[in-house]
Parts: C-alpha cells; structure tokens; sequence
C-alpha cells in the first residue's frame, strides 16, 4: 500500500479541498438547506447530524473512496475473523468477542473464544451478586460497603468512566472509589474515610505486575491489615483480582476462584466490557451490565454491516481525517452535555491519543500527521471556560456535542419546562454559533459601536456534529464507546498504523525504574543527562539525602 499523501483517492481530496477553498457554512446552507436531513446517520440509537461540518456530498464521495482504497472493509473484516492485526505484537485484536451474545462462536487457534468470554462472565455475575446481596461478607462477618478499584490506564480510566456515567443505576449503598495515581494521595484519600471491615478492593492488572498498580495494591493490604489489626489471612476476604496471572494472584494472598482473567487479544483501552469492568457490575448489578454489552454489540454489528456512507463511526473518523489531513485541525473537542459523562473526554484521551499517536505505518515507513489531540469538558461549563477559543480564536477545532433527550433528573424551572430544556437548548445554540457565526453587519445592526464591531464578529465556519441519544442509559453507553472505538479503526486504516500497540509508553517506565534507586542511595552517582542528574541531586537534598 503506498504512501497516503501519494494515493490516487488521497490526490482526489486534496484537489476537491483546493478546488473547494473556505467556503463558509453560511453559503453551503443557503444553497443546499436540504442538507440538514441529508447529511444524518443513526446506529444503536444514536443519531448525528453532521451537516454543520465543512463537507459536501463530493466531500463525503471522496472520503468514503479514500477509505475504499485504504482497505478499511478489509481492516474490520480481519479485525472480526481474529487475524492478528496487532502486527508489532503478533495478537488479535477482538474486544468485540466481549460483547457478542452468548451461543456465538469465534474461534482464534481453535479455541472459541466467546465462550470463554461468557464463563468469566458467569463467574463475575455469581460475585457480583453475592456482594450485592450481602452474602460475600470481609474478615469479621460484615458485608462489603466500599469498592475500591486499583488500576491504571485502561483498568482505571474505563471502569471510571462507566461508574460515573452509569451512577444514576447504581446502587447507592454501595460506595466505589478509584485509584490509579501511584501518588500515595491518591490512596491515602480514598481510603481516608472507609470502614476496612466494610472495604473491598478490586486489584486490575493483567500481568500483576504493573508498577503503579502493584505498589498501591501493596499499600493497601498494608492499610486494611493495620485497620483490621488482621494476620495476611484476611486479604482473601477483601481482595479480588482482575488478572490471568494466577501465581503472583496466590502470592500476593487472593484466591485463585477470585481471580477474573481476560485475554491478550482484548488492549487495555478497550477492555471496560471484559473483567476490568467487575467494579461497573458491582455497581449497576448483572443485568444492566448485560445491556451495557448489548449496546456495544449492536454498534459492532452496524460498523460490519453498514455501507461507508450510511455507518456512523467509519463517518466520525472520516470527519477527522479531513479535519486534520486537508483543514488544518490539530485538535477535537469532545462536548457531552450530560455531567454523568464529565470523564468521557478523558477516556476518550487513551482510547484515541494512544491508539493513533504513532510515527511510522505499518511497514515501518514515516508515518504523515496521525492522531489528533482529544480533549474537553462537559457542557455548560466549558462555554465559561474555552469555548471562547473555538468561536473566536485563530485556530481550528471541530468538535463533537454530545447529548440526551430525556432527563435522567428532571428538574423544572419557573415558567415551564425543566432544566434539561436549558441544556439542550445551549448544545443546539453553540452548535448554531460555531456554524454561522454573526457578521459585522449583524453587530452593527445591534447598535453596536463601531471600535467594539471587530471584538464581537464571530466569524463562523467552526465545524462540529451533534450525537444524539434519547437518554443515557447503559446500552447507550455501549453504543457511544463503541462508536469510538470503531472510528480509531477508521483512523487507523485511512493512516496505515497499528491502533493496537502502544510502545511509546514503555521508555518512560524504564527510565524511572533506573531513577528509583537512584533517588533513595545518596551515595550513588546518576547516569543520565546533566539536567535529569542535577534534578535527582536537587531532590536527594530536598529529602536530606546527600
């Protein structure tokens, strides 16, 4: 496969782009209203309306050729029949077995592996059940009233994710807590305040031997130990594991029974649906985690079956290849208008930072300008914080609202109506603002003053989609991840680099095993740079270590 820049759909583009200029929203509009309905896709029960983005038809044509010749449908096929598409690492890459419904089958070496999925989850269903009904009780006979998740990464940032978004269903006697940081804050907070009789933690790495999570789950042993002024004896009673290293499970003092595996085909970013996601069963209980399943599985199902120019997430990572390939974006911004999903942004930072933050393709060649930087905040907030930047600021940001038509918490407000009614009518309006914009002559004709005229001009133009559900419920969830997920494969093809690696986390780690030592035995001389050395003396004389 050629270079992208070099390829005949890719040559088409940039032509189309040149041909095209910046021709604003205001005038792709007056010409085409139509456009509003047309320019529309629905999967999963999500509906997105994209024609505020800078595209026409030709544009969409274009792009959906472009995926056509970057072998995308060959890429998803693959991805669904188990081929080992994670090149670098020799693995399949199959969370969407996850998700599949239990009397499904796909086999990878021979083995099925959905069935191997719904055995784990069994287990998780019985725990989950047995600690939400009080019958799993800690060391001193007392059920279990905290959760306490320890992970990082994927094992932290999912498991976040689906807790907060989903606390509306959860049951509120039970407390969950996470922590990921390897600060000692991070622990020292969450544990301030629990009962360790009362306290469960759930310990989430696949190898157990992930730096950062092993020293806080240490920690915590160390904590509930103390508390319960207990022999290692009552770790088994208040930790379970997420984790298919049995032996280093035992050792740290968990039963195996109480051990939930996931495979090496399943990355860490996407794995909030295998056992990383027991802390979210424990939550919204069994059933509730099976609709969440559901949702992903119907958006796997539409990304397999749709044609390109009807299938939303092959449309969402079109978007942000012409975005950043020919507009000149470097950024997305992600804008759900619901609280429950605050920390979506951030998930959203792994799921794609990580999965398209590479340099080389495929084959090991340079890779062009790959993956974009995600970020955001919930709506309102953001508007009273960066909004200012998107309307009127030199750069480029497309942006992605996200919202619900019903309430989960309807409240109503003088006059009619209720809150909700507010907040959607603010993600319609900024949607509507960075479309159209307000021209000089529309402030003049406010009476505005003309020294004032150029500071209020909103220049318009600033593209964005609007996702729609009708409420936030867990099979929504699903779907929305999902929908993510398949739009960095999207990425990932049009590119030709491997989403399902992530080497460029490794050095760091090895770096600061180097320095840890070094930061403690004063009498040692560091061996790095002259700046990283001169920090490590200045630290050392910080802790009166010289």
């Amino acid at each position: 496969m050629g270079a992208v820049p070099e390829s005949p759909a890719w040559l088409a583009l940039r032509r189309h782009r040149t041909a095209a200029g910046d021709r604003h929203l205001r005038d792709l509009f007056a010409e085409d209203p139509a456009r509003a309905e047309r320019l529309t896709v629905e999967a999963a029960g999500l509906f997105c309306d994209y024609s505020k983005q800078r595209v026409t038809d030709e544009t969409m044509a274009l792009l959906v050729g472009l995926a056509d010749e970057r072998g995308l449908r060959e890429r998803i096929d693959a991805m669904f029949r188990g081929d080992r598409i994670n090149s670098t690492e020799g693995r399949a890459v199959l969370h969407v077995a996850l998700r599949m419904p239990r009397g499904r089958s796909l086999l990878l070496d021979g083995r099925d592996v959905v069935a191997d999925v719904h055995e784990v989850l069994d287990r998780m269903r019985g725990f989950a059940d047995s600690v939400r009904h009080g019958s799993w009780t800690g060391a001193t006979g007392r059920p279990i009233r905290n959760v306490v998740n320890i992970g990082i990464g994927g094992s932290d940032l999912g498991p976040v994710l689906a807790y907060r978004a989903l606390r509306a269903y959860s049951r509120r006697e039970l407390a969950f807590r996470f922590v990921s940081n390897v600060d000692p804050t991070d622990l020292v907070e969450a544990t301030r305040d629990l009962d360790a009789a009362e306290t469960l933690f759930i310990v989430s790495s696949k190898t157990f031997t992930t730096l950062e999570t092993m020293t806080n789950a240490r920690a915590a042993r160390a904590w509930l130990l103390d508390r319960l002024g207990a022999d290692d004896s009552a770790v088994a009673r208040h930790f379970v594991a997420v984790s298919t290293n049995l032996e280093e499970v035992e050792r740290f003092g968990i039963d195996a029974r109480n051990a939930f595996g996931f495979w090496d085909w399943v990355g860490g970013r996407y794995s909030m649906d295998s056992a990383i996601g027991l802390s979210t069963m424990l939550a919204i209980g069994p059933e509730r985690f099976d609709e969440l399943l559901a949702g992903f599985h119907a958006m796997d199902e539409h990304v397999r079956e749709a044609p390109f120019d009807r299938n939303l997430p092959v449309i969402n990572g079109l978007l942000v290849v012409w975005a950043t390939g020919f507009l000149g974006a470097e950024t997305v911004a992600i804008l759900p208008y619901d609280q429950y999903l605050d920390r979506f942004p951030a998930y959203l930072q792994q799921l794609t930072m990580e999965s398209l933050g590479k340099g080389v393709t495929l084959g090991g060649d340079p890779a062009p300008a790959t993956g974009a930087v995600y970020w955001g905040e919930p709506g309102t907030n953001g508007q009273h914080s960066f909004y200012q930047l998107i309307h009127q600021g030199t750069r480029l940001i497309p942006c992605d609202f996200i919202a619900f038509a019903s309430p989960l918490n309807p409240l109503p407000i003088e006059g009619g109506g209720d809150q909700h009614d507010l907040l959607i009518a603010n993600v319609l309006a900024q949607a509507e603002a960075l479309a159209f914009g307000k021209t000089a002559d529309e402030v003049r004709a406010e009476g505005t003053a003309e020294a004032l005229v150029p500071h209020r001009v909103f220049p318009g133009n600033r593209p964005s989609s609007t996702i729609m559900g009708e409420r936030l419920t867990p099979f929504a969830l699903g779907a929305l991840v999902a929908l993510y997920e398949h739009s960095v494969l999207t990425q990932a093809a049009i590119w030709d680099v491997n989403a399902f690696d992530q080497w460029g986390v490794e050095l760091g780690k090895q770096l600061a095993q180097r320095i840890a030592p070094e930061l403690v035995a004063a009498s040692a001389e560091p061996a790095h740079d002259a700046s990283t050395n001169a920090l490590i003396r200045r630290y050392r004389a910080a802790r009166g270590r010289r």
